[in-house]
């Protein structure tokens, strides 16, 4: 089993290209599970599984209150919950659930709270609870578009950072590191300016100059059938140790 020093943030030989449910779904036991999905989103994961498990009982939260908002105004699950917090202060008791999930949302939380945020994912876990963290990799053509009005090569560093150093305190335990590829599709620029600029987690304010950069090199990427890039993704599965 590896250790914290042997983790590494990105290696690409035999990485395979796959939806993202593909992973979890391999690596985790959703069945009967009590899941808690920290950073949601618009929640696509928690209703996929949602849908798929009946049995699963699954939690979803989010900080961001007109993305809470929607969630809660869309259609409704019987085994999905949603609730408004963040990672840093989880309004759950301790020893709740089985899977505590965090999907590309620990680089979102603050800097000086990453450590914070994983000691309430041990607290909130059940004893040899997992928690599954999937986190992009910053690099890749996808990502260079990106980096003209959103750069977040260092915040995604220092959130591997943080679980490299829950697994070397002792607090968690690492069952296992999987490198993938996603494949992301795109149709055309106005569905790239709706999906990754206009978001309501981020106030983007692009320049004109930012705009057109960002607008020739998607261009680049353009065929009669979208844009196609393969987003670099890393998952580690921990174990809250006893």
């Amino acid at each position: 089993m590896p250790s914290a020093p042997d983790m590494q943030l990105w290696d690409p030989r035999g990485a395979p290209t796959v939806a993202h449910r593909e992973i979890y779904e391999d690596l985790l036991t959703l069945k009967d599970a009590t899941i808690l999905e920290l950073g949601c989103g618009a929640a696509e994961v928690s209703r996929a599984i949602a849908t798929a498990t009946p049995s699963a009982d699954i939690t979803a939260l989010e900080v961001d209150t007109r993305q809470h908002e929607a969630n809660l105004a869309g259609p409704q699950l019987a085994n999905l919950h949603f609730a408004l917090g963040g990672a840093e202060k989880i309004p759950a008791d301790d020893e709740t659930f089985d899977i505590v999930l965090m999907i590309k949302s620990l680089h979102h939380v603050p800097g000086d709270m990453l450590d914070r945020a994983l000691k309430e994912v041990r607290r909130v876990l059940k004893p040899d609870g997992l928690a599954y963290i999937a986190e992009p990799v910053f690099s890749g053509a996808f990502n260079e578009i990106l980096r003209v009005f959103h750069n977040e090569e260092e915040v995604r560093k220092n959130a591997f950072a943080a679980i490299k150093n829950a697994v070397a305190k002792g607090g968690m335990t690492l069952v296992t590191e999987k490198f993938f590829f996603v494949p992301v599709k795109v149709e055309n620029f106005a569905a790239f300016e709706k999906r990754f600029i206009n978001v309501t987690h981020s106030d983007h304010r692009l320049s004109r100059a930012q705009m057109e950069e960002v607008q020739k090199k998607f261009a680049q990427h353009m065929t009669p059938q979208g844009a196609t890039f393969k987003t670099p993704m890393r998952a580690d599965v921990l174990r809250k140790s006893i």
